[in-house]
């Protein structure tokens, strides 16, 4: 298995998008929806990405994700259009993927291997769970999609605090 900084998801055009480029950043990890009870998380999440957006130390990551009651049934334009125009989202929402199953992007793969979630279960339960992960590329914390987005800023400033 590699590590988190030598995984390369693709971006919503279907290009690289090398997580070695987020050596030193503390990055958060959110698997989106379009049509969930939890999508407007995307309010909170892009007020997170403006609260550190000056520092350059922490980035926000959206992965589209259709297996949740089909909730994300668009392309990746159309995706990224809903995010713009409802919510001002200027965070980069990468390429639509699978989180669990035979099919399971390699990110996804690799946060669930670290971090179990609710009674130890591997697999993502729902849309908008949050992994966060600090500058070195370990997973810290993984939170369910109850979880508001700004209640991760306290664990993120601390992360910030260390380096």
């Amino acid at each position: 298995m590699s590590t988190f900084h030598e995984l390369t998801p693709k971006d919503a055009k279907g290009e690289p998008y090398p997580f070695s480029n987020l050596k030193g950043k503390v990055v958060v990890i959110v698997n989106v929806a379009s049509k969930c009870g939890f999508t407007p998380q995307y309010k909170q999440l892009e007020e997170l990405n403006q609260k550190y957006k000056d520092s350059e130390n922490v980035q926000i990551l959206g992965f589209p994700c259709n297996q949740f009651g089909h909730q994300e049934p668009g392309t990746n334009e159309e995706i990224a259009e809903f995010c713009k125009l409802n919510y001002g989202v200027t965070f980069p929402v990468l390429n639509k993927i699978d989180v669990n199953g035979n099919d399971a992007d390699p990110v996804y793969q690799f946060l669930k291997s670290k971090k179990s979630g609710v009674l130890g279960l591997n697999r993502i339960k729902w849309n908008f769970e949050k992994f966060l992960i600090d500058q070195d590329g370990n997973v810290i914390e993984r939170y369910s999609s109850l979880t508001k987005p700004l209640d991760l800023a306290p664990k993120i400033d601390e992360l910030l605090a260390k380096k």
